[in-house]
């Protein structure tokens, strides 16, 4: 039966003979009919190439049963004008192919696949009704055990802790237009009293976060994600949204009410702070950071890495000039520094110098450079940038390493570092400390737990691109680069000769 313009298809009797279930549906060609709601659509795409692989679909019967639908690119164009998530729809002839293996968002070994004889309209009269969405929601345990299988996308829901680091006291800003270019949002979030997971939304999961969470009278706090993808990143579990993802909140559908009224009833869950997942960094060595770097599926994350400084580079900056505001990098403009973070944008801003001091670092399993930025150097050094700066200029105003940083040298610290996509595209492998603790330091105590969440989700926001210049070399390894360092530096201000690798 032809689409209809109006888009009405009548139900014969004869049709209700030819009706089959989703239950009922196996590989193969198929003469049959079949009436379902179109929960969702999506365009499936190659992830290397981009190119379009077809339009995949969730369908749900009057049985309340649901498989995945595809149509291929083909024929897009003849279906889509009519597709509409939510409406109920009658197909005629099918292929019944079989259910793929990564990736998969309904448990039917089979997909409705769309041929050259389909034909699909319009139900407006439906005599039966059917459910308009099915979910399929999982425990945490269950995430860990297919992280990084590839396998389901299971739906999460819980309720939200930060967002891009920022508390939900006080109503996080949301800037659309920043997201827009940074493709993403990190959300932390917490299903009953289970632990705290990081959830990273992309591209149009993100957007549709982003206008959800900002249209919304009061600050939401139930969160509905499906499909998620879950992964391990910086040896943490991490889930993460997909081409197929979708966005509910608070009162958006029926799981979420249930889970606000749920939360509602459970006020002393909501106040827990479950910082395991969230402060958590994996101890790694050099060596295996450094092996993280070439994974083909690493992505940003933190890392504690104990190690000795072996040196000081010397012949180039130890410290840039920084806006007094937010300290990001400030350039020289006409007649004053302009702050260079589009956020801030400060014009006639106050500048002050910030540690960018690079030194050469080894363990036992390799040797690396480490890039200190800001409160970094200060930890280190126990002096602030400015101080020293302004205290050892030279002639010309140019300011040497001063000695506070070189009398850090055989020194043993644990370093919590920073690697980010500078690091896996190749450009350098200079590595950037966002925080020093002694060795000796004991761990956080549960009085300083929020502090750390929200110190933590603030360094996952920040990338230190803006005042660490990449090297120009790539892929050069880091005993090369240590030679061409060691050649330029002072050997009478080197407490201990390099060690031989």
């Amino acid at each position: 039966m032809a689409m209809k313009r109006n888009g009405k298809a009548p139900v014969s009797s004869d049709s209700e003979e030819r009706v089959m279930l989703f239950k009922d549906v196996s590989l193969g060609p198929h003469a049959a009919q079949l009436r379902f709601r179109l929960i969702h659509f999506w365009e499936a795409r190659n992830p290397i190439k981009k190119t379009l692989i077809g339009l995949e679909m969730l369908l749900i019967d009057e049985q309340g049963t649901v498989i995945q639908g595809f149509i291929p690119p083909g024929c897009i164009k003849k279906y889509l004008p009519d597709m509409k998530q939510g409406s109920v729809y009658q197909l005629d002839n099918f292929y019944g192919s079989k259910n793929k293996l990564v990736y998969r968002v309904a448990d039917h070994i089979a997909t409705v696949s769309f041929t050259w004889n389909s034909e699909m309209s319009v139900l407006h009269e439906v005599p039966i009704s059917f459910d308009e969405d099915r979910f399929r929601f999982h425990s945490y345990e269950d995430f860990e055990a297919n992280c990084d299988l590839k396998g389901d996308l299971y739906d999460v829901v819980g309720h939200m802790k930060l967002v891009n680091g920022q508390t939900l006291t006080g109503r996080p800003i949301l800037d659309e237009v920043e997201i827009a270019t940074s493709r993403h949002i990190m959300v932390h979030v917490q299903s009953h009293d289970g632990p705290v997971m990081k959830l990273y939304l992309w591209d149009q999961a993100a957007t549709d976060f982003c206008k959800k969470f900002n249209s919304c009278a009061n600050t939401p706090t139930v969160l509905l994600v499906t499909t998620v993808n879950t992964k391990r990143l910086g040896g943490t579990l991490a889930l993460t949204s997909m081409s197929s993802t979708r966005v509910f909140m608070d009162y958006d559908v029926q799981p979420t009410k249930d889970y606000f009224t749920w939360l509602g009833s459970n006020p002393e869950i909501a106040k827990q702070v479950s910082a395991e997942v969230v402060t958590k960094r994996e101890t790694l060595t050099i060596a295996d950071i450094f092996s993280y770097m070439t994974q083909e599926s690493a992505k940003d994350a933190f890392f504690e890495c104990t190690a000795t400084i072996d040196d000081v580079v010397h012949g180039s900056a130890w410290y840039y000039i920084a806006c007094s505001v937010c300290h990001s990098k400030a350039t020289k403009g006409e007649t004053s520094l302009i702050c260079t973070n589009r956020r801030c944008e400060k014009v006639n801003t106050t500048g002050v110098a910030q540690y960018r001091a690079k030194i050469s670092v080894y363990d036992n399993s390799e040797q690396a450079f480490f890039v200190l930025l800001g409160d970094a150097g200060r930890e280190l050094t126990g002096r602030h940038a400015s101080e020293l700066a302004n205290k050892n200029k030279g002639p010309d105003h140019e300011v040497p390493v001063p000695e506070a940083l070189i009398s850090t040298i055989e020194e043993t610290h644990k370093f919590c570092v920073k690697v980010t996509d500078h690091n896996f595209s190749g450009n350098t492998r200079a590595i950037t400390v966002t925080k020093i603790l002694s060795v000796d330091k004991p761990p956080p105590t549960e009085a300083s737990v929020e502090n750390n969440i929200a110190a933590t989700s603030e360094e996952t926001m920040q990338t230190g691109n803006e005042v660490c210049e990449p090297s120009k070399s790539r892929g050069g390894s880091a005993n090369e680069e240590s030679k061409r360092t060691c050649a330029s530096a002072d050997p009478e201000k080197s407490k201990r000769p390099r060690c031989e690798k």
